[in-house]
């Protein structure tokens, strides 16, 4: 049976794609737009867009399990359509779903906590990736700005994010779980510049916003003012999660959470 992808040329999607395939899955990948999507070959790609359920017929046919995010469109709002999802799974009999939660998934969660799918929400913290946000200024001037940047975070690597989706997809053990993602460790920004500046051989500065500037930071870079807010309270009111490591990655998958120092030796070519 196909298992389905939803985002799934996202920074989480194209990993839980290709680990699924690895694994010789067979795999359904639901993109807007296909002629982008550069999945491995044997993934079938699929046109459609979770905002317009009428564009998604026949997608779930043949899907014994689906991954879903919670957001569509603009990649900020959290998804309005889930009712209509929801019930077009479960009318295809798909058994089971992991749920990608965001900073406001909207009423999705719900949805699939009420319906007859077996579910599994995955909530990770801020990602390893979200480093590639200072991949211009670390070209252009050596340096990187960023509000908070004493604070510790438990950032995880996208391919640990994803290798927990692909246990709760491809088993019967994480059904009505609740999975809080993070990385083995609590690591600054300071820290973090730290380590790109080792792996590319190139001395980094980093540049600590105060609460004004990073609230024009996030605003220049299109987020509304519920997203905003959303930022500056994880700054200044981190939740637990988000400074104290979680095991869940060892616990779901029987390995440990990738560093940021791994994350940053198989990236650095994107800060060169």
């Amino acid at each position: 049976m196909t298992i389905l992808v939803t985002g799934a040329t996202g920074t989480v999607g194209r990993q839980v794609v290709a680990q699924l395939h690895a694994a010789g899955h067979p795999v359904r990948a639901l993109t807007r737009d296909p002629s982008r999507a550069d999945l491995p070959a044997g993934v079938e790609v699929v046109r459609g867009d979770l905002t317009d359920p009428a564009s998604l017929t026949g997608v779930f046919d043949g899907v014994s399990a689906a991954h879903f995010i919670t957001f569509g469109g603009d990649e900020q709002a959290p998804l309005r359509t889930g009712e209509r999802l929801v019930a077009m799974a479960e009318r295809a009999g798909v058994g089971s779903v992991t749920v990608l939660d965001g900073p406001d998934s909207g009423p999705f969660d719900a949805l699939v906590e009420a319906s007859s799918l077996r579910w599994t929400r995955i909530a990770p913290v801020g990602f390893m990736s979200n480093a590639l946000w200072w991949a211009d200024s670390i070209r252009d001037e050596g340096l990187v700005r960023e509000p908070f940047a004493g604070n510790p975070g438990t950032v995880v690597h996208e391919a640990d994010i994803a290798a927990v989706v692909v246990q709760a997809l491809t088993t019967d053990k994480h059904g009505g779980q609740l999975y809080t993602v993070t990385g083995p460790e609590a690591i600054t920004v300071f820290e973090q510049v730290a380590v790109l500046s080792a792996a590319i051989g190139r001395e980094l500065q980093v540049v600590d916003l105060d609460a004004e500037q990073a609230e024009a930071m996030y605003r220049a870079w299109g987020f509304d003012d519920e997203t905003v807010e959303v930022f500056l309270g994880f700054g200044t009111n981190p939740p637990e999660a988000s400074v104290v490591p979680q095991p869940t990655v060892e616990q779901v998958t029987g390995r440990p959470a990738r560093t940021f120092r791994e994350w940053a030796t198989e990236n650095a070519s994107a800060f060169g």
